[in-house]
């Protein structure tokens, strides 16, 4: 007993139980944290990450610098995650084609392969968010009604009722939703590209981006009813009664009265 006493009270006794205690917490968030990581996508190997490096100083480095810290011309990458360089390469907003009040989607400029290394790396540089899962952006998997009614409070302010976009301020715009992939809607309300707010798992949880996911995949389905007209509601649609419906009448009016005569 004396001898276990008086290892409880050695100086370095403090020492060795904050270890401990780190290192419980450590395995603790390991097993209780759910792996986001798609494991086809962003299992990356050092190969990956050393191709990845090559693509981005040829392709990137010019304007986020050698070591992705960014510069006047363009912001640090360290700690934006793969899901970040999914989303900008993936839809070919970068490459960066020109400046601009936004960066506009475009022809993507590099194959799968390419962006999974360019992410592998970018994600090597710091922690961030990971691409989702196949089963995150499952629309059959989502709930359309719920994803309808937080479609409408979070995002239909900028991007329209039915995802179809809208103009913002100082030259912006919501883009359309209408042609885009699943995986990229997630990521962009997990990172927040541009004009965006960041809408992370305390703001919407996952199950609640996937539910927006189904929303806005039953939008992207052709839809009944004759002309569209953008689908921007009763703008385009009393635009449509008044210059044509109206004109129609007046043009009738006028042949009506010229035959009278």
């Amino acid at each position: 007993m004396k001898a276990l006493a008086a290892r409880r009270q050695d100086r370095r006794a403090p020492l060795v139980l904050l270890l401990l205690a780190l290192l419980l917490t450590g395995a603790v968030y390991a097993v209780a944290t759910p792996a986001r990581a798609d494991a086809s996508r962003l299992t990356a190997t050092t190969d990956d990450v050393e191709a990845g490096r090559a693509l981005f100083m040829a392709n990137c480095s010019t304007c986020h610098g050698t070591s992705a810290e960014g510069s006047d011309r363009a912001p640090s990458l360290v700690g934006v995650g793969a899901a970040s360089v999914d989303f900008q390469v993936g839809t070919g907003r970068m490459p960066m084609q020109n400046t601009g009040p936004q960066v506009i989607a475009k022809d993507v400029q590099f194959t799968d392969e390419q962006i999974a290394q360019l992410a592998a790396y970018v994600a090597s540089l710091g922690a961030g968010p990971a691409i989702p899962t196949a089963e995150q952006v499952d629309a059959t998997l989502g709930d359309a009604a719920n994803g309808l009614a937080l479609f409408r409070t979070n995002c239909s302010m900028c991007h329209n009722a039915v995802g179809a976009g809208g103009a913002l301020s100082e030259g912006k715009f919501a883009p359309s939703l209408l042609e885009t992939a699943p995986e990229h809607i997630y990521e962009a309300m997990l990172t927040g590209p541009q004009s965006m707010p960041v809408f992370n798992d305390a703001n919407l949880t996952p199950e609640e981006k996937r539910d927006i996911i189904a929303y806005v995949a039953e939008q992207q389905q052709p839809q009944p009813g004759g002309f569209a007209l953008g689908s921007v509601g009763p703008v385009a649609e009393g635009l449509w009664a008044w210059v044509v419906g109206i004109g129609l009448l007046i043009a009738f009016s006028v042949w009506i009265g010229a035959k009278s005569s």
